[in-house]
């Protein structure tokens, strides 16, 4: 399949980096801010085992990669802005349904209907700036929108604790209400639709299988999908017992959305040194240095964790943490620009499978390594090292491979 030229950008770069950080950051408010709130949901809605909270976290991402397989293929089909507006939608009744919970069983499936709706706006916002830049130069943006996105896992959870001070862990799901109208509202009145329609692809079964038979294939492609998955699933197992470990460890209080903030602030930077740094060192080699880090600095951790037995001294944790963090935010730009740059004019679908795959990836990373959660913090470095091996040498298979663009 040819590709068809990037699209002028319609928004200055200040307005365009705001809009589509804070649309890309639903998904992670809709994940953190849900933190101070485990342990009252628990007790609120009868839950024994105080692991099976972090399904919460876990089912979320399971609905996302599930969305994610249907937004692509619509938004090639429809467009960028319909698609995001049938997303949030979806995001709303799922947001409801946790709102009226009485049971975690209700709870679980209005959090899978949650992300099954913020894939649309995932998914096609990604579309969306693939349709108007390309390359190092979509890198450069990915990094920008990172290094603006990555405030909100720095603010989510001291949101969600202090709604908890005035309300219970329900208002929580009313301010998800709340910002996703208003995302969508800016986004309608500002951007206008970038996927023209005769580059629409209509839907049907052979159109997706085509796409998807070429985009699975495709060995670069696959391999960035698979080290974006992994290097997600390390970090979702830390979300979902970080809690747990700041509590239990600790003794955290009231402190750990400062210490959250603080470990999130690694990624932030590292994002903002990305978007400086790539359009002259290029993707790749930032990727490979990225990676012999999470290496570096997980051997060290598990090292350390070893001799504490279990246990490291807290700024020992958080100096660990935030050296991985600032690896993740070197990478999450790039891998996906990376993957994304060879999909041409399936990017829809394109970046839907390969959120899809990845998500999944990182749901069957996750689940496991939450579960190896026994009041010690082993589990983090365990997972650095493993997948951050798996990720480095997909990435090194990715880059001997001579396939080109679909």
């Amino acid at each position: 399949m040819n590709q068809r030229p990037p699209v002028t950008p319609a928004l200055r770069l200040p307005e365009f980096v705001a809009l589509f950080a804070v649309m890309m950051s639903l998904t992670a408010m809709s994940i953190d801010a849900m933190l101070p709130a485990l342990p009252a949901i628990g007790h609120s809605l009868g839950v024994e085992d105080s692991k099976d909270t972090q399904l919460i976290i876990s089912l979320f991402i399971l609905g996302m990669g599930c969305g994610e397989i249907f937004f692509g293929p619509l938004s090639d089909a429809i467009g960028r802005k319909k698609a995001i507006y049938i997303g949030i939608g979806i995001y709303c009744v799922g947001a409801v349904l946790a709102l009226t919970a009485t049971s975690i069983e209700q709870l679980l499936l209005g959090r899978i209907v949650q992300g099954i709706g913020v894939s649309g706006p995932k998914i096609a916002s990604r579309a969306l700036i693939r349709d108007q830049f390309e390359g190092n130069a979509m890198a450069r943006i990915m990094s920008f929108i990172m290094m603006v996105f990555i405030l909100t896992p720095m603010i989510a959870p001291a949101v969600g604790q202090f709604i908890l001070l005035f309300g219970e862990w329900r208002s929580i799901f009313l301010v998800y209400l709340v910002a996703a109208v208003l995302a969508v509202t800016w986004m309608g009145i500002r951007q206008p639709e970038t996927l023209l329609p005769e580059h629409r692809i209509p839907i049907s079964l052979r159109n997706l299988y085509q796409s998807a038979r070429l985009i699975i294939s495709h060995p670069k492609v696959m391999a960035y999908t698979l080290t974006a998955g992994l290097i997600f699933g390390t970090l979702l197992s830390y979300v979902s017992t970080t809690q747990s470990m700041f509590q239990d460890l600790y003794q955290a209080g009231a402190r750990f959305p400062l210490y959250f903030a603080i470990l999130a602030l690694g990624a932030g930077l590292a994002s903002m040194v990305n978007g400086r740094l790539v359009m002259r060192l290029g993707m790749q080699r930032l990727t490979l240095c990225a990676l012999s880090g999470i290496l570096v600095v997980g051997s060290a951790f598990l090292l350390l964790t070893w001799y504490y037995q279990g246990i490291p001294p807290l700024w020992m944790f958080m100096s660990c943490c935030f050296l991985l963090f600032f690896c993740h935010g070197m990478l999450f730009g790039n891998i996906n620009a990376m993957g994304m740059q060879y999909l041409g004019r399936v990017a829809g679908i394109g970046s839907s499978l390969m959120s899809s795959i990845s998500s999944w990836t990182a749901v069957l990373v996750a689940i496991p390594i939450g579960r190896m959660y026994d009041h010690s913090v082993t589990h983090i470095p365990i997972a650095y090292l493993a997948s951050g091996l798996l990720a480095l040498l997909l990435v090194l298979a990715a880059r001997s491979s001579r396939a080109g663009a679909v």
